[in-house]
């Protein structure tokens, strides 16, 4: 049996982390409330009154996909995930190609972004995010060595980066290269790579994303939107207005659940990007820091999870681990900070929160596999096979 200090080992007594397994049913049942209560209105006037459920509907047969291939995840080791990660990406790369072919790829307002599956889209965007966790955790544990090598450690991935941004900005979507830049970058910081380096190329990066902001008409209007969204409050700071409005009228306690006002057609995307606003209306700071709480335990989880599987010498797990810790962190501070204010407006969900099936069942998937490293971890500290 493999000896750890007693606070792991009386911490990993038992098979799961159920730290981690109820912040994540609770935002989910926080979500599935919200997502209704900020729904009704679109509902009805989409669907007519009879139809007032229509999201309600949906966003559960969504949790209740993700939680089912969750489960199904959760069965598959970390051996076999490392084993077939370069199958895995091709194919998260070969979905990002298709979703830009005419006839396959579906547009919603604008964005090439979705694959029309019948009676859902998939967004192999969403995807992607896990696909780049797993790959780069394997791509560091594989080039341990040359990490600190800008030939031979650090350009590949940034190779790769630059292809899988090159088709997420085709779409459009800013937001997820963002995200999987971050979540590649940061898990090559935690694999060994040297302070300078990482300062140096996530100054590159910085650089390169600002550029893209500036040389691109609306995204640099929505800078202009986020300093001062007041100065143009029916135009470009119209959707910022309104969410800091619904925070606003939140207070401490909120408006009481289903009394947000800003749902009414005011709010535009109040169930998917903007849903944390009306959560502030109608629950007010005490629901907002209730989530952002919850979130905080599932990333410093992830983190601890991570620990512990280096400390078991399986490095392929503990970054993956905490590779996703950094990306559902990232994510809903990003988006919270949309919500707030303090950053620019980005669309960008909520995990296990917002309404959407792509961002719902990658999410439970990811969650699955962290679970897997957490039980793989607790097994052999038991002294048991995997």
């Amino acid at each position: 049996m493999i000896v750890l200090p007693d606070i792991d080992r009386e911490k990993l007594s038992a098979d799961f982390d159920f730290y981690l397994i109820w912040s994540t049913l609770l935002l989910m049942g926080l979500g599935l409330v919200m997502v209704y209560s900020a729904s009704i209105a679109i509902a009805e006037s989409e669907y007519g009154e009879s139809g007032s459920y229509y999201y309600l509907i949906r966003h559960s047969i969504y949790l209740f996909i993700g939680l089912s291939t969750g489960f199904l995840a959760f069965h598959f080791p970390m051996r076999a995930w490392r084993t077939y990660c370069p199958h895995l990406i091709l194919i998260g790369i070969v979905l990002l190609v298709l979703v830009l072919l005419p006839g396959i790829g579906r547009e919603i307002n604008g964005s090439q972004r979705w694959i029309s599956l019948g009676i859902v889209n998939f967004q192999p965007s969403e995807l992607m995010k896990l696909l780049m966790v797993i790959y780069t955790a394997d791509y560091v544990v594989r080039k341990t060595a040359y990490l600190d090598s800008w030939h031979k450690g650090v350009l590949p991935i940034l190779v790769m980066i630059s292809l899988v941004g090159f088709l997420l900005l085709r779409e459009p979507d800013y937001g997820a290269f963002v995200v999987v830049t971050a979540i590649a970058i940061a898990i090559m910081f935690m694999g060994g790579m040297s302070l300078k380096l990482f300062v140096w190329v996530a100054s590159l990066l910085i650089v390169s994303l600002s550029l893209l902001i500036m040389t691109v008409g609306y995204r640099s209007s929505r800078i202009d939107g986020f300093l001062d969204p007041w100065a143009d409050p029916y135009g470009k700071g119209y959707q910022l207005s309104h969410a800091l409005i619904a925070f606003g009228r939140g207070e401490w306690l909120g408006v009481g659940l289903g009394g947000s006002v800003e749902k009414l057609f005011y709010l535009p995307e109040a169930h998917t990007d903007f849903m944390f606003s009306v959560l502030a209306e109608e629950l007010g700071f005490v629901g907002v820091a209730a989530v952002m709480a919850m979130f905080a335990c599932i990333v410093i989880r992830a983190f601890i999870i991570g620990r512990v599987a280096a400390m078991l010498e399986n490095y392929f797990s503990a970054l993956v681990a905490q590779g996703i810790g950094v990306w559902l962190g990232f994510q809903a501070f990003i988006n919270m900070g949309v919500n707030m204010g303090i950053l620019p407006t980005k669309g960008l969900t909520l995990p296990l929160m917002s309404f959407g099936g792509s961002s719902i069942v990658v999410t439970c998937i990811a969650l699955a596999v962290l679970l897997r490293v957490d039980w793989e971890n607790r097994q052999k500290i038991k002294g048991l096979s995997v």
